[in-house]
């Protein structure tokens, strides 16, 4: 893509300001999720150690070989060398000026006792898969920031039910979103099989069953947009509902724990985690956090799901759109300086799909419904939420739904097609 084609992201900005403050500047995501192309947008040079190999065997000579050349100098995927780690870090205190490095990578290498956690030094950003304002497909009548403000909604999406089927199974990858990739099903398939054969055995250094390992991430799928505890998936995977012929396979904890972990370190989780808020009553919380994919193409390759399939299985099609949902409020908390959580009572009384939370404690909560017939209740069980249970009011409720107008209800609550939200 060259710089005349390069569609701008949420975290350009960020990434500019960090350049200005800190030494280094780490940029984290899931593999195509764009953030090569995003870093040269800010980059004097490069060196890219995945495809370099001259540069890969100078890394293990010297390190700081390669990282010489104009600054900021890029350095794309770092954790395949990590010894390039300390190397930036020192340069950085030697230098003593921001801006010196940008770092990208797609995986988490493991942990290492000799490596110092540039805390002080480097910024890190995450990035995600585009979301529906990033890639054109939302028009950005509501925004996020705006909402906070105590702004009410305004606006209209033309966006259908078949539209939103399609913009699942499509993603938020450049190639499929905005670059030129004509069958999306197809890149997210190829997506899994090369992360299952090749990516997660070289993050963890070891080999493993990969029929396991598809069948435990089609299980994770299964229960996307739900609080599911490890041992549920397990289960999915071995147990009565299991295809017969993986029964025989034992899936231990610790081996789900293994394929659980690798896909974290690959960042193809983007799971909430529960809001602890503070409570009025001395009501249980659900701890666990709500399952999602980093994107729902993933979700829906797993399960085998294209747009028509979608349309044909509603619940299904009800669970990945909470999960574009959540992706999309990800990327648009993160650049108005918010955190994502979800909210869920043990007897599940009340719950918040999505609640985005400000450093200072202002918070919005958020229930995600598909079509309109669930507005009312939802809108219910959001004021019960806000007015019995959380000690601090809420800055706005919102439900986020898929077309139609975007108003604010005679109660307060906003309801907002996903289609004309923005940050």
């Amino acid at each position: 893509m060259t710089e005349s084609m390069y569609v701008k992201r949420m975290v350009d900005e960020q990434i500019e300001a960090d350049l200005a403050t800190a030494g280094a500047v780490v940029l984290e995501g899931p593999k195509a999720c764009g953030k090569t192309e995003t870093a040269r947008q800010h980059a004097a040079s490069e060196v890219r150690l995945d495809v370099d190999e001259a540069a890969a065997e100078l890394v293990r000579l010297d390190p700081a070989l390669v990282l010489e050349g104009d600054t900021p100098r890029l350095v794309d995927e770092w954790q395949l060398e990590p010894r390039v780690w300390n190397a930036v870090r020192r340069m950085v205190d030697d230098r003593r000026a921001p801006g010196q490095f940008l770092l990208t990578g797609s995986a988490t290498p493991e942990p290492d006792a000799r490596r110092h956690s540039g805390a002080g030094r480097m910024a890190r950003v995450r990035m995600r898969p585009m979301s529906l304002w990033e890639s054109g497909d939302s028009i950005g009548q509501v925004s996020l920031a705006a909402l906070f403000a105590g702004e009410p909604a305004r606006g209209r999406c033309e966006l259908t039910i078949a539209q939103y089927a399609s913009l699942i199974v499509r993603g938020g990858w450049p190639e499929t979103a905005v670059g030129i990739a004509t069958k999306p099903h197809r890149f997210a398939r190829n997506y899994l099989d090369y992360a299952i054969e090749h990516a997660i055995p070289t993050t963890t250094g070891v080999r493993h069953d990969p029929l396991r390992l598809e069948r435990f991430l089609h299980a994770y799928a299964q229960f996307s947009a739900h609080t599911a505890p490890l041992s549920r998936i397990i289960s999915r995977v071995v147990g009565d509902d299991a295809p017969a012929a993986g029964r025989d396979r034992t899936l231990t904890w610790n081996t789900a724990d293994a394929y659980s972990d690798a896909a974290r370190k690959l960042m193809l989780l983007a799971d909430l985690p529960a809001w602890s808020p503070e409570l009025r009553s001395r009501t249980r919380l659900v701890e666990l956090s709500k399952r999602h994919l980093v994107d729902p193409s993933l979700a829906a390759a797993l399960l085998g799901a294209d747009t028509d399939r979608l349309l044909g299985e509603p619940a299904t099609l009800g669970y990945l759109f909470e999960s574009l949902a959540a992706r999309d409020v990800q990327v648009y908390a993160q650049a108005i300086d918010a955190r994502v959580f979800h909210y869920r009572e043990r007897n599940g009384d009340l719950e918040a799909d999505i609640v985005v939370e400000k450093p200072e404690g202002s918070w919005i909560g958020i229930e995600v419904k598909l079509g309109s017939h669930a507005i009312d209740a939802a809108a219910a069980s959001l004021l019960a939420l806000a007015e019995r249970r959380i000690a601090r009011p809420p800055q706005t409720l919102a439900i986020i739904t898929g077309s139609g107008y975007a108003y604010q209800r005679s109660d307060g609550v906003n309801v907002i097609p996903l289609g004309t939200l923005k940050p």
